[in-house]
C-alpha cells in the first residue's frame, strides 16, 4: 500500500484509465491493443538514430548473461517484487539463473524504452504493450518451471492440473477472458455484501432509491444522496458490515439515500447523459420531499461523479444551485487532459470505432471493460491469479471488493457515445462545450462546497487529474482530500486501518504537485473528517423518522432492491 506521505508526484501521469480508454479499448480485444502499430514503427526509428546506445545496452546484457550462466552474478529481485518469493527461485541453481536471466533482459528493455525518448503519447502506449509483454514472459508464468506449480502437483497427487486447466477452459471461454479473480458464489447480494437495512422508495426505468433505515435516535436535518458509477453496480458504498460507508454514515447520524442503476439491456440504447442527469434530479426532488427539505448533499462516484457535477451545472444554470447543500466527488475525473494511457490512446478514429461497436449491440458490456482493467495492472490483476488458478490450480481467495468488481454491468450505447466524445474532446474543462438537459455546463458556476477525494495509488482515476478537476468547480470552500490506496481501497477505508493515512487541504494551488507540499498530512480513514465536513453543513439535529420513505414514497422492496439481481 503506498503512503501518501512518502513522496506522491512521483509520476504526475502515472498509468491511469479514465473513461475514455475503457469506453474506447473495450470495444477491441486485447490482441487488437498488442498489435504493432504507428507507435511501434517510431520507437524502432528513434532507436535505429542511437546504434552506440544499442550496441551498449546489448553488450551490457550479453556480459550479464555471461556472469549468470557462471554463477557469480549478484542480480536480485527488487524488495516488493513477490513472484520470486519460494526460496527454490534461490536455492535452485537452474531456477536461479533463469530468473536472473530473466529480470536482466526486463531491466535492459526498460532502459531501451527509456532510450527511445518517444513522445508522451508513443510512450504510454508503448509502456502498455512492455509491460504485458515483461509480465506475461516471467518464468514464474512457466508451469513447467514454476516450483509452486510442481509443489503443488506433488501435494494433490496431481489433481491441481486437473483443476487449472478446468479453470482455464472456464475462463476463456466467456469475457472477460483473464483468470477470475473470485468465485462466482463467493458471495450473496442481500446476504453477505449491500447488508445495510433499507428499502426501495422510489422504482422508475432507469434506477431505484433507496432509503436506509436511521441508526440513531437523532439525525441530521439535511440528508445525502449518493450516486454510484454507471459502470458498477451501487454496493460498493456498502460492501460489507464494519467496511461499508452506507453503514458508517448512519452510524453517526447522517441520514442516507443511494441510488442503484438499472442495468440497461439493447432496447435502452438511447439512454444518454440527460437521461442520468434526469435521473438524478428526480431522486433529489424524491430525497427532498422525504427528508422535508430545500436541499440535500449529492456524494458520487467515478462516473456518477461525472454525470452528478455535469447535473449541479444544470441546476445552477436554471437557478436551483442552491438545491445542493454540498457537492462530494470521489475518485471523478473531469479534466482528462494527459491522463496517462488513456489519452494516449483516444484517437478521432478510435472513438468513432468504438461508438459503432457499441451502438450494434445497443450497449457497451461490462465484461469487456472488466478486461481493459485487468491488462492495465497485469501483474497484480492477471499474471497472480494465473499462478494460483492455473499453475497452482486453487480457487482463488474470496474478497468481497473483487466480488463487486467482477459483478459488472452493461452501457447504454447513447451514453457511451457521450462519455466517449466528452473524454476525446476533453469537454468539460471548456465552459458551454458540452450541454446537460439543454443548458450548457460551466463547472465554474457549481458553487456549493465541495468535498473532493483522489487515491494515491488510483491506476484508473489519477489523483491528479482528481485535483484539477475540483479547480474546474466555483466552489469558494473547495476542499480535497489525498487518501491512502488506489481507486476502490480509497473509498472503502473504515476508520481503525493503522496503514491508512491522508493528506487534506483547500484547493488554493496552482497544481498537484504544490498542494501535495502544503497540505496537512493526517493518519488513519478520511471517514471522520467527511462526517464533520457534512455536519457543518447538514442543519440541526431532528428525531430519525420512525418509518422509511412518505407520502407517495411508500417502500417497494428492502435493500438492496431488485435492480442490483439483474444480470
Amino acid at each position: 500500500m503506498t503512503n501518501p506521505t512518502t513522496n506522491p508526484t512521483t509520476s504526475p501521469d502515472e498509468l491511469a484509465a479514465p473513461l475514455d480508454l475503457l469506453l474506447t479499448s473495450s470495444t477491441r480485444g486485447f490482441i487488437g491493443r498488442m498489435l504493432p502499430n504507428g507507435a511501434w514503427a517510431r520507437s524502432a526509428v528513434n532507436l535505429t538514430k542511437r546504434q552506440r546506445t544499442l550496441a551498449h545496452r546489448g553488450t551490457t546484457l550479453a556480459r550479464e548473461l555471461g556472469t549468470i550462466a557462471v554463477g557469480t552474478c549478484e542480480r536480485a529481485p527488487a524488495k516488493g517484487d513477490k513472484r520470486f518469493v519460494d526460496p527454490a527461485w534461490q536455492g535452485n541453481p537452474l531456477l536461479k539463473r533463469t530468473m536472473q536471466a530473466y529480470l536482466a533482459a526486463a531491466d535492459t528493455a526498460d532502459k531501451l524504452f527509456d532510450d527511445a525518448q518517444l513522445d508522451w503519447r508513443d510512450a504510454e502506449k508503448m509502456r502498455f504493450v512492455l509491460d504485458n509483454i515483461v509480465e506475461g514472459l516471467a518464468p514464474t508464468n512457466n508451469p513447467l518451471i514454476s516450483p509452486l506449480g510442481w509443489k503443488a502437483m506433488i501435494d494433490t497427487g496431481g489433481l491441481s492440473a486437473v483443476r487449472g486447466l478446468k479453470g482455464f477452459a472456464r475462463d476463456m471461454l466467456s469475457q472477460p477472458r483473464t483468470p477470475a479473480m473470485v468465485e462466482p458464489d463467493a458471495f450473496t447480494v442481500g446476504e453477505t455484501v449491500a447488508t445495510t437495512k433499507g428499502a426501495v422508495v422510489l422504482q422508475t426505468r432507469a434506477f431505484e432509491l433507496i432509503h436506509y433505515a436511521p441508526q440513531t435516535p437523532k439525525v441530521r436535518s439535511i440528508p445525502l444522496l449518493m450516486i454510484p458509477p454507471v459502470i458498477n453496480k451501487y454496493y460498493i458504498m456498502d460492501i460489507a458490515p464494519g467496511r461499508s460507508m452506507i453503514e458508517y454514515f448512519l452510524q453517526q447520524g447522517q441520514q442516507v439515500f443511494a441510488i442503484s442503476w438499472r442495468n440497461p439491456q439493447a432496447r435502452h440504447r438511447d439512454w444518454d447523459v440527460d437521461t442520468y442527469g434526469g435521473a438524478i434530479i428526480e431522486a433529489l426532488d424524491a430525497v427532498q420531499k422525504i427528508a422535508g427539505t430545500d436541499s440535500a448533499h449529492l456524494l458520487a462516484t467515478c462516473s456518477g461523479g461525472i454525470l452528478a457535477a455535469m447535473t449541479a451545472a444544470h441546476l445552477a444554470a436554471i437557478g436551483e444551485g442552491d438545491r445542493i447543500a454540498g457537492l462530494t466527488l470521489a475518485v471523478t475525473v473531469l479534466d482528462q487532459n494527459r491522463a496517462g494511457f488513456a489519452s494516449a490512446a483516444m484517437s478521432e478514429r478510435a472513438a468513432q470505432a468504438a461508438i459503432r461497436a457499441s451502438r450494434s449491440k445497443g450497449y457497451l458490456d461490462g465484461r469487456a471493460m472488466a478486461e481493459v482493467f485487468a491488462w492495465l495492472r497485469p501483474t497484480d490483476l492477471v499474471w497472480r491469479y494465473w499462478v494460483n488458478n492455473y499453475v497452482q490450480g486453487r480457487s482463488p481467495a474470496a474478497f468481497d471488493v473483487l466480488f463487486w468488481n467482477a459483478d459488472t454491468t452493461r452501457m447504454a450505447a447513447a451514453l457511451h457515445r457521450d462519455l466517449v466524445l466528452m473524454g476525446l474532446r476533453n469537454a468539460l474543462t471548456t465552459p458551454g462545450a458540452v450541454s446537460m438537459l439543454g443548458t450548457p455546463v460551466d463547472l465554474s458556476k457549481v458553487t456549493a462546497d465541495s468535498y473532493v477525494i483522489g487515491g494515491v495509488a488510483d491506476h484508473i482515476s489519477p489523483w491528479q487529474a482528481c485535483y484539477r478537476s475540483a479547480r474546474l468547480l466555483g466552489s469558494k470552500d473547495n476542499r480535497f482530500v489525498l487518501s491512502s490506496s488506489g481507486h476502490i481501497a480509497a473509498l472503502v477505508n473504515p476508520p481503525g486501518n493503522p496503514r491508512a493515512s491522508f493528506r487534506i487541504g483547500q484547493v488554493d494551488q496552482d497544481t498537484a504537485e504544490d498542494w501535495v507540499q502544503t497540505a496537512e498530512q493526517a493518519t488513519d480513514s478520511w471517514w471522520p473528517d467527511y462526517i464533520s465536513w457534512l455536519a457543518d453543513r447538514s442543519g440541526p439535529e431532528v428525531d430519525a423518522p420512525h418509518a422509511l420513505g412518505g407520502p407517495g414514497y411508500a417502500p417497494l422492496a428492502p435493500a438492496p432492491g431488485t435492480y442490483v439481481h439483474q444480470n
